[in-house]
């Protein structure tokens, strides 16, 4: 039976696949696609981080390195380095706070004061 995937998948999978002794069929994606596939896989990867909020140890490293790979990638097709990113993430906590305080935004008025 053959499942249908249709996601950006890591470079070895066709070869583990294929030892495995199943059939399969990959394409090479252009830049843009490339570029789109990535974003995608942030998302799924970042939701996996999210289901394993309260697994073991292991499994948060393993999904947040997942995380970290995607991000890479994603940086080297743009052009931007990781000096770029922490520069701007320095920035923007300088400017906004970072996460530490925990803060939950309930609601907030809308209108004149």
């Amino acid at each position: 039976m053959r499942r249908e995937y249709g996601k950006l998948i890591r470079d070895r999978i066709p070869e583990i696949i294929g030892e495995a002794g199943r059939r399969y069929e990959v394409r090479v994606l252009d830049e843009a696609a490339y570029r789109q596939a990535l974003a995608a896989k942030l998302i799924e990867e970042s939701q996996e981080v999210a289901a394993v909020g309260s697994g073991t140890r292991q499994e948060q490293v393993k999904e947040l390195a997942d995380v970290y790979e995607v991000l890479d990638a994603l940086l080297a097709t743009l052009g931007i380095s990781e000096a770029e990113v922490m520069a701007a993430q320095r920035q923007r906590c300088e400017r906004r706070g970072g996460f530490e305080e925990r803060l939950w935004l309930v609601w907030v008025e809308e209108g004149k004061t």
